[in-house]
Parts: C-alpha cells; sequence; structure tokens
C-alpha cells in the first residue's frame, strides 16, 4: 500500500513540474526538482524531455544530486552530460560513487580526462577503481564492486556481530560477509540472517556456507545476469584465477545487465544502438539510421536483381508480379520467428551442441508442416483468382521450399554468426531476410520459367 502511495506522489510531482514547465516558472520547476523527485525520477524526465527542454532540467539540479542523477542515464544522454564537466567538477560530483558505478562512468571519457580524476582521489578509493577498470566493462570483473565486508573462519560470531557494529553502515545489498584466507583466497560466505540466529560462540566455519559458488572474474556479464536468474542471488563474491577474492557483484547491477541486454536486442533488429536516445537531435539521428538503411538497400538490391533474371518470364505471366511478394513475405516472417526463438535460446543459455540437431530437426518439420498447410490455401486462392491451375501448383511448390528454407537459415544462421563473433541480434534479420526473398524469388520464379517456357 506504501509503494503504491509512494509511486501516486510521484506521478503527481512529475505532472505539476510539467505544468510549471509549460507556464515558466522556474523557481517552482526547481523546488519541485529538487526536493519532491528522486534521482531516478529526475533522470527519468531529463531521458524523456526535448535537448533545449533536458539543458533547462539539468541546470536547475542540484550540484549534491547530480551525481546520483547521472548514474541513472543512460550512456549517450550521460555521456553529453559528462562532455560538459571539468575534471574538478567531476571528481566533486563522483565522491560517493561506488567503484563499479565510478568505473562505468569514467569509461565514457577520454583517457587524460579519466587520468585527471583519478589524480584527484585518495590512494585507496583509487586503487579500487582502478581495479574495476583493468577488467573489460562487460565481464564481472567490470561490473563487480570492490567494497566488500569479509571476515576470517576462525572467528566467533560474537566477534562478528562487534565487528559489524563498528561500521556507520554497510554496503548496499550487503546480504552475506564473505569468508576468505589470510591470503584473501575465497572459503565462503555467511549469510546475515544466519549470524543473527546462531550461537554467538559458535565459529564462522561451523555456520557459514562453503556451497556457494565464486564468479570468475573473466565471466561475460550476460552469464553473470543467467547465474543471478537462476540461483536467486542478491549478491555473489568475485574471484580471479587463483581463487583470491577482488570484489562482489550485486543484484541492481546484475538489473542493468538485463535491462541492456533486452534493450539490445530489441534495438538492434532495427539497426539501432540500445542507448539511442528517444529525443536525440535530427542530423545526429539521420546520420545514425543512414547507415542500416544503405544495408538494407544493398540487400534490396540483391534481391531484385534476382527478380530481373526472369523478367522476361514476368513479362509473358503477369500474376507472377502480383503474386511473388506473398512467397517472400511468407519466408521472412517464418524465418524470423525461428530467428527470434534461436538467439532468446542463445541469450539464456538454452542452446548448445547437444541440442542443436534436435532444434534443427524440429523447425524443419514446423517448416515444412506450415509450408504444406498455407501452400493448400494459397494454392486455392491464386488458381481461383487468376483460373490457372498451373499457377497455384507452382506457388505452393516455393511457399514449400521457402519456409524450409527460412527455418533452417533462421536455426542455424545465428550460430553461424556467433561463432565469427559477429552479434546475430544486430546482422541475423537483415541477412535472413535476403536469403528468403532470394529462395523465395528463384523458387517461384524458376518454376514458373520452367513450366511456361
Amino acid at each position: 500500500m506504501t509503494d503504491i502511495l509512494e509511486k501516486s506522489q510521484a506521478k503527481q510531482r512529475l505532472r505539476s513540474l510539467s505544468e510549471a514547465l509549460d507556464s515558466g516558472a522556474l523557481k517552482q520547476v526547481s523546488r519541485i526538482l529538487n526536493g519532491g523527485l528522486s534521482p531516478s525520477d529526475i533522470a527519468h524526465l531529463l531521458e524523456s524531455s526535448p535537448p533545449r527542454q533536458r539543458a533547462l532540467l539539468w541546470n536547475l539540479v542540484e550540484k549534491d544530486l547530480e551525481g546520483e542523477v547521472l548514474q541513472y542515464l543512460s550512456d549517450d544522454i550521460r555521456s553529453y552530460f559528462l562532455s560538459q564537466l571539468n575534471a574538478q567538477e567531476l571528481a566533486d560530483i563522483i565522491e560517493d560513487f561506488e567503484s563499479d558505478d565510478l568505473a562505468d562512468l569514467l569509461q565514457q571519457l577520454p583517457d587524460t580526462v579519466i587520468q585527471e580524476v583519478l589524480d584527484t582521489m585518495d590512494e585507496q578509493d583509487r586503487l579500487r577503481v582502478e581495479e574495476v577498470l583493468s577488467y573489460p566493462e562487460d565481464t564481472a570483473g567490470g561490473l563487480m564492486n570492490t567494497d566488500t565486508i569479509t571476515v576470517r573462519p576462525d572467528i566467533s560470531i560474537d566477534v562478528v556481530l562487534r565487528y559489524l557494529r563498528r561500521h556507520r553502515n554497510l554496503p548496499p545489498m550487503t546480504d552475506s560477509l564473505i569468508v576468505v584466507s589470510r591470503r584473501d583466497d575465497f572459503i565462503g560466505v555467511l549469510p546475515i540472517t544466519r549470524i543473527l540466529v546462531s550461537n554467538p560462540a559458535a565459529t564462522v566455519r561451523e555456520v557459514m556456507d562453503t556451497e556457494v559458488e565464486p564468479i570468475p572474474v573473466t565471466l561475460s556479464d550476460t552469464k553473470v545476469a543467467t547465474m543471478f536468474e537462476r540461483y536467486d542471488l542478491i549478491s555473489a563474491p568475485v574471484v580471479n584465477e587463483e581463487g583470491r577474492l577482488l570484489g562482489r557483484i550485486t543484484i541492481d547491477d546484475v538489473v542493468d545487465v538485463i535491462r541492456e541486454d533486452a534493450d539490445h536486442s530489441l534495438m538492434s533488429m532495427a539497426g539501432l544502438d540500445e542507448d539511442e536516445d528517444t529525443f536525440a537531435p535530427v542530423w545526429k539521428t539521420t546520420r545514425r539510421r543512414a547507415v542500416w538503411l544503405g544495408i538494407n538497400l544493398i540487400t534490396a538490391f540483391i534481391a531484385s536483381g534476382v527478380i530481373g533474371l526472369f523478367e522476361a518470364t514476368i513479362s509473358k505471366v503477369v500474376a507472377l508480379a502480383v503474386l511473388m511478394p506473398i512467397v517472400a513475405s511468407m519466408g521472412g516472417i517464418a524465418g524470423s520467428q525461428t530467428l527470434t526463438l534461436v538467439i532468446r535460446g542463445m541469450a539464456v543459455g538454452q542452446i548448445s551442441g547437444a541440442n542443436v540437431r534436435w532444434l534443427l530437426n524440429r523447425e524443419f518439420f514446423v517448416g515444412a508442416l506450415n509450408g504444406l498447410f498455407w501452400a493448400l490455401v494459397v494454392a486455392t486462392a491464386a488458381a481461383a483468382w487468376f483460373q490457372d491451375l498451373l499457377i497455384g501448383g507452382i506457388i505452393a511448390a516455393a511457399l514449400v521450399i521457402n519456409l524450409v528454407a527460412a527455418a533452417f537459415v533462421g536455426t542455424m544462421l545465428p550460430l553461424f554468426l556467433k561463432s565469427r563473433n559477429i552479434d546475430p541480434a544486430l546482422a541475423g534479420s537483415v541477412i535472413l531476410t535476403t536469403v528468403t526473398d532470394v529462395v523465395g524469388f528463384m523458387a517461384f520464379l524458376g518454376l514458373a520459367t520452367i513450366f511456361y517456357a
């Protein structure tokens, strides 16, 4: 009930803010912005505003809120605001950042600026950030936070409790303490809930959990997200190749990975970046989309070239020009269904070499059965429309061929692209559409050439 009330109040404040902006009451806007909205709400408002209004709102955000707001912004918009700050202003903003969030932010800056910012930090904080920066951002090392609480296995629960009380607060998302040896080798975890219900005289070794698998520092962020989902984790320790503790990953960072992967899959299908700004300027948006339109134009010319090979046949039988888009369209839809299914299966780790053959056989039979069913429907309609049984038979055969080809390509293409380190979500749909268009036109017009020659 409290959450619903808070959400309702936040929506009301956003509406009041919009009304104040429209009326030009900047003092009221500033009061609502800095006194009634959370950093995440402010970030959402900035992302939902056109560039000129966005700049105005950012200038009204109080300095002590800027750092928290930056953490919630998309990379594209955050990079723009960061480019307006000098090294000292950045250092002031990031003072309370966690090491993983700070590393994410710094990776969007030029190397010279990164070094200037690091030079303004104290030695302990700088070493923590440099540790995270030393790993690619799409790995466990790039996600981890070095701010952890560790304990030794030979101390008592009572000592652990006294140790915790010495802290003013615990790091966010601390559901467990990490148990390590004197050389910082990972041993296990000690859940906070277990500390509260255990005998104070018991040792950490007696009550700790040793079945938790640490995350290798080089593991990809997608696989980290899969582990968190599979085992319902809130946090997890990160270790190097020797098993030495480096840091931990928390669920808030994993949620960001899941959201980014989902955005990437959706936007890549249209050739867009997952951080595409909805309100980006005209020229910037035009430039980004022009590349993808150019690639699609090339594939369209390939399909048109295939049609051109059968120009003489089309001129003899006008019905071919009317019907051939059906063959290409059906193949494209069937292939997209298979492609999407396989890309999703790969993303969640369900597809491997052991089950690819079964999946390929399944998709082959699905394509064949759907091809036969819809071939019968389309053949009947075409034959009745043009009073020609032959053209009905030709389009039926072409549909079966194209749907079976679409099933095969839709299954194998993402696996092939992945093996070549090419993003299937980005390149798969273009290649698939080209293949189904070419196969569909070749099958339909080729058969027509044979029978109508």
